[in-house]
């Protein structure tokens, strides 16, 4: 018996929805710490004015915390397992964020979100391949891209909580806040078995059966393990999975955070004021939702690569309407179309990458792509706003994204591989 068919005959489905449960609460908890900047970054500017460090630093130095712990979170957790990698991320993630509320200068406050960074980027490969070797083989893809809609929960709590105390406790709260919700997750996660597939492939099949609380009477077979440095990710058949994976997260993050990091500044440059302009930015948030859903919906309907061709098709479609709507009214069109699309292609892409590559190497694959969106998420929003700072508006910013995101869906379209109810080992 395959180790894939184990897991799906073993695990309860009670067992699989609490795994999925837990692994959304953190997956919110990363969605607020990197979303939380959107809606209080100007609060933040006027309040520490005056002080060492600079604005471009302060938005962009989570995502170069991001990239190293995305970099390092995977090979680590390959090594050390998935249990208390995830615990250590966790632990860096919620005292830095308590830590970047107290800031007194721009220059603290870029410390503490590089930090922060580190958590939050290293946390999401390890948690998506925690969930993985929980996942059976029928709801898999359904589960991972449930898993991505959490980030819209989590950028809504997150904005609404901003939104309702921006104004009476100030933007520190918000970081406190998001501090606060780690500490039950730290005790939660505490108590949690390893990974079954990471546990039988380091220890064997009685290591196996503790963790399933089960007697296992069949044979279990899996491939042969070999050690993987990140140059095995390009060997073989896994180059061409590892090239296109990589172009699509560069890609969507990219476009995310290129738009949703300047989203108020955007919205200001179409002719809405500053308070027109936050809630049209926290509206975006809201409409992030549909388009995971929608992801939810088509990934095990018409499987993962016509869906994300679909996805960053509809990318390319909406950035070209974003560049040329001028109206309030168009421009809330336009908000909708591109969180619809943008993060439909997020959800698929986390589903997605845990699918390409085996069990020895899938946290190191996941880790590996989520540096394409972490470097993606340091140069996109020095990008936007130098050339909004040039040209004072944002119609060439929109228009190199939907260049980006057409090259992607052609890419996906060339080299993508259907994994639909395929056994990965």
């Amino acid at each position: 018996m395959n180790i894939d068919e184990v897991i799906q005959k073993y695990i309860t489905k009670g067992r699989r929805t609490r795994m999925l449960l837990l692994t959304s609460l953190e997956w919110m908890l990363v969605a607020g710490g990197v979303m939380i900047t959107s809606l209080t970054l100007p609060s933040i500017v006027e309040d520490l004015a005056g002080t060492t460090g600079s604005q471009s630093m302060m938005a962009s130095s989570v995502f170069v915390g991001m990239l190293l712990g995305a970099l390092f979170s995977g090979m680590i957790s390959d090594r050390f397992g998935r249990k208390w990698t995830n615990l250590i991320l966790l632990l860096i993630a919620g005292l830095s964020t308590g830590f970047t509320g107290a800031s007194v200068s721009m220059r603290t406050f870029s410390v503490g979100r590089f930090v922060a960074g580190i958590g939050y980027g290293g946390l999401l490969p390890v948690v998506n391949a925690y969930l993985t070797e929980f996942s059976s083989i029928r709801i898999r893809g359904l589960y991972l891209a449930l898993l991505e809609s959490s980030w819209a929960v989590g950028s809504i709590i997150t904005g609404g909580f901003t939104m309702l105390t921006l104004n009476s406790l100030g933007w520190r709260w918000s970081f406190y806040f998001l501090a606060l919700f780690s500490v039950p997750l730290l005790l939660i996660s505490f108590f949690l078995p390893e990974s079954p597939k990471y546990q039988f492939m380091k220890k064997g099949k009685v290591a196996l059966e503790k963790i399933l609380g089960k007697e296992i009477d069949e044979e279990i077979e899996m491939h042969k393990q070999s050690k993987q440095p990140i140059l095995g990710l390009f060997k073989g058949d896994l180059a061409r999975r590892t090239i296109m994976i990589w172009i699509s997260w560069f890609s969507v993050s990219f476009v995310y955070y290129g738009i949703y990091t300047w989203a108020p500044k955007i919205f200001m440059s179409k002719g809405l004021t500053p308070v027109s302009s936050l809630w049209y930015t926290f509206f975006m948030l809201i409409m992030q939702l549909p388009g995971y859903l929608t992801a939810v919906i088509l990934i095990e309907r018409i499987g993962r690569k016509p869906s994300l061709t679909f996805f960053f098709g509809g990318m390319a479609v909406s950035s070209i309407v974003m560049a040329l709507v001028n109206s309030s009214a168009l421009l809330l069109v336009a908000s909708v179309l591109i969180s619809l699309f943008v993060l439909g292609a997020w959800g698929m892409v986390y589903a997605y990458t845990p699918e390409l590559y085996p069990t020895e190497m899938r946290a190191l694959g996941n880790g590996a792509s989520g540096v394409m969106a972490r470097a993606a998420g340091i140069v996109a929003p020095f990008f936007t706003n130098l050339v909004m700072g040039g040209t004072g508006s944002v119609f060439v910013v929109m228009i190199f994204m939907a260049a980006l995101s057409l090259f992607a869906a052609i890419i996906v379209s060339k080299m993508g591989v259907e994994t639909k109810q395929a056994i990965i080992e």
